[in-house]
């Protein structure tokens, strides 16, 4: 995994509610089992302009969501399309709990914010469509268009996120010390 520490892009406000896993990338993309690829199939039912005919949308980085983004199944290949198509950072008032489980698992950060702050970005978002965000992640703060706001990420997920670690590589970071606790167990 990429390591995630500070974010500057241009945003995409696709602010829908109730998006779905299904419509993150629909059931029939679905046949293979590694994370690549799934990207070209990003929202292929919805076509959401804002999102699929912006000329740069797969150099913008960050995707301010609707509420409830994520919802439905439990599928891994939404963030699999999502990170694929280069989005790596997420924005809503709210996700589904295992969508934003599965986000932060492959280096997707989702970040939630309350109704108003959300609202404030998404008008600077639509106002400006080449405004830039900066997303600190060691910090935890936005800055976008004068609105400069704090996030929560819990730690687990914070660390793993600025050192490129999937939960086995968290663990695997400290091998030896594993090695050296069963070597003096035996």
């Amino acid at each position: 995994m990429n390591k995630l520490d500070r974010i500057t892009s241009r945003v995409t406000c696709f602010n829908t509610k109730n998006v779905d896993t299904d419509q993150i990338i629909p059931a029939r993309f679905l046949k293979r089992i590694d994370k690549t690829g799934f990207g070209d199939h990003l929202f292929a039912d919805l076509k959401p302009a804002e999102v699929m005919q912006i000329p740069d949308a797969r150099h913008r980085q960050i995707l301010i969501a609707g509420p409830n983004f994520g919802c439905g199944s439990s599928r891994e290949h939404a963030v699999w399309a999502i990170r694929d198509f280069g989005f790596r950072l997420l924005i809503s008032t709210s996700f589904a709990d295992i969508f934003k489980e599965n986000s932060l698992k492959n280096g997707v950060l989702t970040i939630e914010l309350d109704a108003p702050t959300h609202a404030r970005l998404v008008e600077v978002a639509q106002k400006s469509s080449n405004a830039e965000m900066t997303v600190d992640l060691p910090t935890q703060t936005i800055d976008f268009g004068g609105i400069q706001t704090k996030f929560q990420v819990n730690s687990f997920s914070k660390t793993c996120l600025l050192e490129g670690l999937d939960e086995l590589g968290y663990i695997l970071r400290n091998e030896p010390q594993i090695a050296a606790f069963e070597k003096r167990s035996m």
